[in-house]
């Protein structure tokens, strides 16, 4: 027992070692507030100085590792916070609710996000000594986990290419196939590997999610969407709801409210342009859906956006 406990107790040093040490590495390559893209695909380091208000954000397959600050993210009612010991796994596309809750300019939120690549997720998948899960449980499509000494070592890794971009091109997709691997070993892992997994009802739901991205501005009917699914309509409702907390049509909705603001924003479109854009009939319809998500009518709403009052920045 004594030396087990001794065991833990050098795990967790080298744990909150790795994480200041990590910490120091993204503060290094994370200057500018927000998003910091770097020369790894799929790889952005945030920086954040101060708390925000909720807004909406769309998070794809993903990783974000946290090592400083704290975040909030609620997901149809389920709530994840995430500190600096923390993951937060993506394994679809979801929109959710999400607050940066403590940051400031001595001690800023910082994380690195990593963009997950199904093919390679397969990949590490097929490769037989990767032991399976014990159980298999239902879940959403985001989970927060703890963060592993393993995990760390491995993200460290990867920003560290940025000090030897020569090494990038072939360096960086080992160093990911790790970073896979050590988030399949965690409780988490599971609902990765269910969406990764030909077959699986989670996959086929994602399919749907997947087209309803690309066809959003299209009428929605749901044989379609349950033929593209390869399921029933009733079990597709069930699955949909179960991984996204929303109904197909909620999620359509939302997909083609957020496009029409991010149109408006950043292109100057007109309200009326973005409604028919995204696939409304009805321009009044358009305002009062927008009004219940956004809490302001579109001009407001856009117009607050640009002079600073709302935040609508993107995951991380």
């Amino acid at each position: 027992m004594a030396r087990k406990t001794e065991k833990n107790k050098n795990l967790n040093v080298a744990v909150i070692e790795m994480r200041k040490e990590l910490a120091s590495t993204i503060a290094a390559h994370a200057q500018s507030l927000g998003e910091n893209p770097t020369a790894v695909p799929g790889l952005s380091l945030y920086r954040r100085t101060k708390p925000t208000a909720c807004f909406l954000a769309t998070y794809e397959p993903s990783v974000t590792v946290f090592v400083q600050g704290r975040k909030r993210v609620n997901l149809g009612g389920t709530v994840y916070f995430c500190d600096g010991s923390s993951f937060l796994l993506s394994s679809i596309d979801v929109p959710a609710e999400s607050q940066i809750v403590e940051a400031s300019e001595q001690v800023p939120l910082l994380s690195m996000f990593l963009r997950l690549d199904m093919p390679t997720v397969r990949e590490v998948i097929s490769r037989e000594e990767l032991p399976e899960p014990e159980t298999s449980v239902q879940s959403r499509g985001l989970a927060v986990g703890e963060t592993t000494v393993g995990m760390l070592g491995a993200c460290s890794r990867l920003i560290e290419l940025l000090e030897t971009p020569e090494d990038i091109s072939f360096l960086s997709h080992l160093i990911k196939r790790e970073i896979v691997y050590r988030i399949l070993r965690t409780p988490q892992g599971e609902r990765l590997r269910a969406i990764a997994t030909t077959g699986d009802l989670s996959h086929r739901t994602a399919r749907a999610i997947a087209w309803l991205r690309a066809n959003y501005a299209r009428p929605l009917h749901m044989e379609e969407l349950a033929t593209v699914a390869r399921m029933g309509v009733s079990t597709l409702h069930h699955q949909f709801r179960a991984l996204t907390t929303m109904s197909p049509l909620q999620y359509q909705k939302r997909l083609r409210l957020q496009t029409a603001r991010q149109r408006m924003l950043m292109d100057g479109i007109d309200a009326t342009s973005a409604a028919y854009e995204v696939g409304y009939e009805s321009v009044s319809q358009f305002n009062r859906e927008y009004s219940r998500v956004f809490g302001l009518p579109p001009i407001r709403d856009i117009k607050a956006l640009r002079d600073g009052k709302v935040v609508p920045i993107n995951a991380a």
